[in-house]
């Protein structure tokens, strides 16, 4: 019966590290830390930056030596500028490459680890803004201020129930809902305003799915960043449907931490030992 209980621990090991935010930022830093160092090293001039990094040295070691010439010191300081100038222009296309690619990652990733899924029986807010009237002159059924707040109805099913009655924010052209979740998983709740219907979808449990916490109509670049769900149709009166999710932290020696911070603090951490161990210059 030991035997058993051992083995089934050993097999549900790797899988915990699977779903473990804090095993997942780890070896995604040490992947990155390796992928950063990798990539500036074949998109730069390694000659040239390490040249660059010799004279700013020696510019450097100068003005430590020639403190107490003036004239020296001072062109050592022009040289110093001139110096950092050049290793930047070096320096500057390579870790574009090397930044945009893991900025357009960390959006994706964060999609997981930024917030924590809905507990289940917690109340949480869903929270529907309508376009303004000078904004919404393409909706089907253009209608404005309390009429449109009031026109507005919820669809939910039947693990999501409403634990009070909406709130109507007539100035902020919102209305929002009380919500609570009975039972994991993920659903669709449907909004219907002006006779045309649109999804949200709620993540309800404790796993790590991919969360979206708001959605949007238009705002292409918005959406990039801040959601994980297709637009909302042009000529909807909803503008935006959002939920507030918990922000996942992650705990350190009792210290709870976003996994950016965490993210940045081992990738920096691993791009230095990369680079020692390869001997890139950066």
């Amino acid at each position: 019966m030991a035997i058993a209980a051992h083995a089934m621990a050993v097999a549900t090991f790797p899988s915990s590290l699977l779903t473990s935010p804090l095993a997942i930022v780890i070896v995604v830093s040490l992947v990155i830390g390796l992928v950063m160092v990798v990539l500036f090293g074949y998109t730069s001039d390694q000659k040239a930056i390490g040249i660059a990094k010799d004279q700013l040295k020696a510019h450097l070691l100068a003005v430590r030596l020639y403190r107490d010439q003036i004239p020296v010191v001072m062109g050592s300081y022009g040289k110093i500028l001139r110096g950092t100038g050049r290793y930047l222009k070096l320096a500057f296309m390579p870790l574009l490459y090397v930044i945009i690619p893991i900025t357009l990652l960390m959006v994706q990733i964060d999609r997981y680890l930024g917030q924590t899924p809905l507990p289940t029986n917690a109340p949480f807010l869903l929270t529907v803004h309508l376009a303004s009237q000078s904004s919404n002159v393409h909706a089907a059924e253009p209608s404005t201020g309390s009429d449109a707040l009031n026109d507005v109805t919820l669809d939910l099913p039947p693990e999501i129930t409403m634990t009070a009655p909406p709130v109507h924010i007539a100035a902020e052209n919102e209305i929002v809902w009380r919500l609570a979740g009975a039972k994991d998983g993920k659903y669709e709740v449907k909004i219907a305003a002006s006779g045309q219907t649109v999804e949200k979808a709620v993540c309800v449990g404790s796993d790590l799915p991919r969360i979206s916490t708001v959605r949007l109509r238009g705002q292409f670049f918005n959406r990039m960043f801040s959601s994980a769900e297709s637009a909302l149709p042009d000529n909807s009166p909803i503008e935006s449907i959002s939920i507030n999710y918990p922000d996942r932290n992650i705990d350190i020696a009792g210290y709870g931490m976003n996994w950016i911070w965490l993210f940045f603090i081992l990738s920096m951490v691993a791009g230095f030992i990369f680079k020692e161990l390869l001997g890139i210059k950066i």
